[in-house]
């Protein structure tokens, strides 16, 4: 029974980068105004909410926000210098907690921080585990 739960238990990684990187590619992707269409003006709509929020210089912020949350998913996704992605995604998301839905509490429904926290600390998780077997780390040498 224990080799059969090991054997089930290779696959947690690779779940848990599908799911992530899944959700940053979309998240990502929204702000920089691919998947709604926005273009450019969909960066511009999270500087403001940024500046409204007192993170300066926002424009820097949403693009570089955008461009962690849309690459860190993709690589995350595919397990591509997935600690580095990681980290990546627990700073934006430590952040967004803290500077954005800290103040309204836990639950999600009234921009509370119970969804950034759960997917900070799946990035924790990943960190901390690394990618998985099934990864381009693996395939490439980065990770054995």
């Amino acid at each position: 029974m224990a080799a059969r739960r090991d054997a089930l238990a290779r696959w947690v990684p690779f779940l848990l980068r599908l799911f992530l990187g899944s959700l940053f590619i979309a998240h990502g992707a929204q702000k920089l105004g691919i998947i709604d269409g926005s273009g450019l003006s969909g960066v511009a709509s999270v500087a403001a909410h940024f500046k409204s929020i007192g993170i300066t210089p926002p424009l820097l912020w949403a693009w570089i926000a955008a461009l962690v949350e849309f690459f860190g998913g993709v690589a995350i996704f595919f397990g591509l210098l997935t600690r580095a992605a990681c980290a990546l995604i627990i700073i934006d998301m430590t952040v967004a907690i803290v500077k954005a839905h800290w103040a309204f509490g836990v639950t999600v429904g009234k921009e509370g921080f119970e969804l950034a926290l759960s997917l900070d600390l799946i990035a924790v998780g990943l960190l901390i585990s690394g990618p998985g077997p099934f990864a381009l780390d693996r395939i490439l040498g980065v990770e054995k």
